[in-house]
């Protein structure tokens, strides 16, 4: 198929139609990304909606959901915490201990020079 120059050649000499370059995307991707979600939440809304014959139940059926969520979340955060603490303190006493026993060597060294 051939086109006429001006389509050939609108691009530094590419030799396609400009309908059929690829074009550049623009913007950021994380507003995309938001874009996404909050398409995916308002289908998500219609469906429950007409599932349940009603905005309000559909959307009783979403805070059910994310309540759950929420609750387990919580549940697991404060044992997280605490453990992450206990092996703090653990790594802390360990490095406590090595740490003489490693720095001996450089600091007779220094006592030397």
């Amino acid at each position: 198929m051939r086109f006429s120059e001006p389509a050939r050649m609108a691009d530094d000499g590419d030799h396609s139609p400009v309908w059929a370059r690829t074009r550049r995307r623009s913007g950021n991707p994380i507003v995309g990304i938001l874009v996404t979600l909050l398409a995916l939440f308002g289908v998500l809304t219609a469906v429950l909606g007409i599932k349940e014959q009603s905005l309000a139940e559909g959307g009783a059926m979403m805070d059910g959901w994310i309540s759950k969520g929420v609750s387990t979340v919580r549940g697991v955060i404060p044992g997280a915490a605490g453990e992450a603490a206990e092996a703090a303190e653990a790594a802390a006493e360990t490095a406590g201990a090595t740490a003489p026993a490693a720095t001996a060597p450089a600091a007779d060294e220094m006592k030397k020079q």
